[in-house]
């Protein structure tokens, strides 16, 4: 019996609980889970730039043991990738207005993880004034 790969992608930048969630639960639903880290420059394409640098991201990304495989994802949109790796099955985060579909397979839609993001983070930092104590 083949196994079913997964390919989900993620920017990772302040890695947490949110993105442990939406991970473990594309692993739940394939054999192989391979995850795109987008690059600094792929990032950019839509958001900001990552706090934490890229190979900081795939180091921790690659860490997880719901993670088979990490790549590099060069561009916002999975398209190489997806096309490289032909995946049985394209995890794509709700929160995107427009999906990209799944040529080889199909496209499962998860849902985004409200309580906590990087953004979140972000803001609580900005808001709260850390600053460090001596």
């Amino acid at each position: 019996m083949d196994k079913i790969v997964g390919y989900a992608y993620v920017v990772a930048d302040l890695f947490h609980v949110g993105h442990l969630i939406h991970l473990q639960n594309c692993k739940r639903m394939c054999d192989i889970l391979i995850v795109g880290v987008l690059t600094d420059q792929a990032t950019m394409e839509k958001k900001l730039k990552p706090i934490i640098p890229f190979y900081e991201r795939m180091h921790i990304v690659s860490a997880l043991r719901c993670v088979d495989a990490s790549v590099a994802q060069e561009t916002y949109l999975p398209e190489d990738n997806v096309n490289s790796i032909k995946p049985d099955i394209l995890f794509e985060s709700n929160s995107h207005p427009n999906p990209y579909v799944n040529p080889f397979g199909r496209t499962i839609g998860m849902p985004y993880y409200p309580e906590q993001s990087s953004t979140k983070i972000k803001g609580k930092i900005l808001e709260d004034g850390y600053e460090s104590k001596k």
